[in-house]
């Protein structure tokens, strides 16, 4: 998983949509507000290992998990810890800079995480775990898309661009028509639309957040059953 898409309003607000890529059998539970060793946070929650693939938090922070690095890779039988506990940790952490900075990413797959931040002033950083370096770089907080390597060629992630930038260039850019986006687009290949279908992993979800002033609203839809959840979020203001 994923596929990715961020877009800032303003000075401080954006949305972010979230194609989550996964396995048909694996159980997620629909989003909720958690309480986290005294930090609140929202997010659905993937039953297998208790972690997440995106989330928000008290802290002022958004955490969105990507499979896979730069390219793709081969995966090993274990690993030490799960990468959806990693997104929760990062949702806590005090400062997230200085957790990234200190945190052991031995044995632990290749990840890419997006993590925006606004408790001064809005902030977009990309983090890449390669399985043997960290790449942590702060981005224009401008509009991006993000497709996971371990499905994704670099001439599918090459499509999907070209669609975001035609999308940017042709629509209302709110929160309704990105996830229309999300669920719609595509040229009826189901192995590099955004909805994705490839027999034993299809888009499973599509999570939205979109933060408006003081509020934050998190939009899911199960594909899977139909089932939707909206959350509004203004208790950690």
């Amino acid at each position: 998983m994923c596929t990715v898409t961020f877009i800032a309003k303003g000075s401080n607000d954006f949305i972010l949509t979230s194609n989550r890529d996964e396995a048909i059998g694996r159980k997620t539970r629909l989003p909720e507000v958690y309480n986290e060793n005294g930090i609140k946070m929202a997010y659905p929650k993937d039953e297998v290992a208790g972690g997440t693939w995106i989330g928000v938090s008290e802290k002022k922070r958004l955490v969105c998990l990507l499979n896979g690095a730069f390219v793709a890779h081969k995966r090993k039988s274990t690993y030490r810890l799960s990468r959806g506990v990693i997104v929760k940790e990062l949702l806590a952490a005090k400062d997230g800079l200085k957790w990234i900075e200190d945190f052991e990413f031995t044995d632990i797959e290749p990840f890419t995480i997006i993590m925006i931040e606004w408790r001064e002033g809005l902030k977009l950083y990309e983090l890449v775990w390669d399985g043997s370096k960290k790449h942590l770089k702060a981005m224009n907080v401008k509009t991006h898309i993000w497709s996971s390597s371990p499905l994704y060629t670099k001439t599918m992630k090459n499509i999907r661009e070209k669609w975001f930038s035609e999308f940017l260039n042709k629509r209302k850019t709110d929160s309704t028509s990105l996830f229309d986006f999300h669920l719609n687009k595509g040229i009826g290949n189901k192995d590099v639309d955004l909805q994705i279908d490839r027999g034993f992993l299809k888009t499973v979800s599509i999570t939205q957040v979109t933060k408006n002033d003081n509020t934050i609203l998190m939009k899911y839809r199960d594909l899977k059953t139909g089932n939707e959840k909206e959350i509004e979020i203004d208790i950690f203001d």
